[in-house]
């Protein structure tokens, strides 16, 4: 399942990668009739740095990351440079109409880069109240924003209060008008990936509470409300990851697949102990069923999206590395028609 370009595992890490796989490869058959990734295929390591996070495609400057503290391009011949330095930005998305997202992650903010190269500034506050560290993005059909807003790491500056003075790691909504609300409090443990189905019916969010004794590392999907809010009472339970790391980053393909990037290689202890090898994409069906899984042999992986001329090419980022894998199936384009 390796790339040859990957560092060696050690046996018992391969055993356990190779038990893990056919667990998930008895499970799929139970319900995918068709392939989801291309038969052979491996990943593939494409960089050794500047890819922690946010991976976004964009069909001509290429693919666009978050590391090293910059807004980072692979170009569509693989050559890589940085974007905008000094970012600052975690996730990234490009908009219906072009526009990149960032989620300035260090400036506690979401802004937007304009045609002309200006940089307007979307959500830094709510409610008088500085935003936590805004980390993952996703968009409607209507063009409204929504984003993520965890604190990882230090604790002690968080403004994000409730009434009752307990911190608070929401989701907001950005309307086109720019009014910002909450549509998340404490429904989730820690937000952080989240993706809306086309036809914004359904909201994902990956809840991953990774430094916290019995911190969720679950996948939880809401229905969404017309107007843009969620049915609290709707929320359900998708995957659990228990002891190891649990969700970051996910996308969706045209035919409804979720493909979550989660887990582990080794255990981080305290929090996440788990022995078994997990650090991969995980495939769900529409329905919620666990269809795939494909280990990346590098922690943590973090996110992935769907790139590359057909929208067929997965890029996993881990670790600061980049990967990728080939889908029998296109990506979501969220301002683009999708290539069939």
């Amino acid at each position: 399942m390796f790339s040859h370009l990957a560092p060696p595992l050690s046996a018992v890490v391969r055993h356990s990668l190779l038990v893990y796989s056919v667990m998930i490869t008895a499970h799929r058959a139970a319900f995918a009739a068709e392939p989801v990734f291309v038969p052979g295929t491996k990943p593939l390591l494409l960089q050794e740095t500047g890819a922690g996070e946010g991976p976004a495609w964009h069909p001509e400057l290429g693919l666009l990351t978050s590391g090293d503290g910059n807004t980072n391009r692979r170009d569509k011949e693989g050559k890589p440079s940085v974007y905008r330095p000094d970012t600052g930005s975690n996730g990234l998305m490009f908009d219906r109409a072009g526009r990149l997202i960032l989620c300035e992650s260090a400036r506690y903010r979401v802004t937007r880069l304009e045609k002309d190269g200006k940089l307007t500034i979307l959500a830094d506050r709510y409610e008088g109240h500085r935003f936590n560290t805004p980390n993952d993005l996703t968009q409607d059909s209507k063009g409204r924003i929504y984003f993520s807003d965890p604190r990882y790491g230090d604790r002690d500056n968080m403004e994000m209060v409730d009434a009752k003075g307990r911190k608070v790691e929401g989701v907001y909504r950005i309307d086109l008008d720019g009014k910002v609300t909450r549509i998340i409090m404490h429904e989730v443990d820690r937000p952080n990936g989240l993706v809306i189905t086309p036809d914004d019916k359904f909201l994902f969010v990956a809840d991953n509470n990774n430094n916290t004794d019995n911190g969720a590392r679950k996948l939880w999907r809401f229905d969404l409300k017309a107007d843009g809010s969620v049915d609290v009472a709707s929320q359900k339970l998708i995957h659990d990851w228990k002891t190891t790391r649990g969700p970051d980053g996910m996308k969706l393909d045209t035919a409804g697949r979720l493909y979550v990037a989660a887990g582990l290689n080794h255990p981080n202890p305290p929090f996440e102990t788990a022995e078994t090898p997990t650090a991969g994409i995980y495939v769900f069906s529409p329905k919620g069923e666990l269809l795939e899984f494909v280990a990346i042999p590098r922690d943590e992986t973090t996110n992935c999206a769907f790139g590359g001329d057909d929208l067929k090419t997965l890029f996993v980022t881990a670790g600061g590395t980049l990967w990728s894998l080939r889908t029998t199936t296109p990506g979501v384009s969220i301002w683009k028609s999708n290539t069939k």
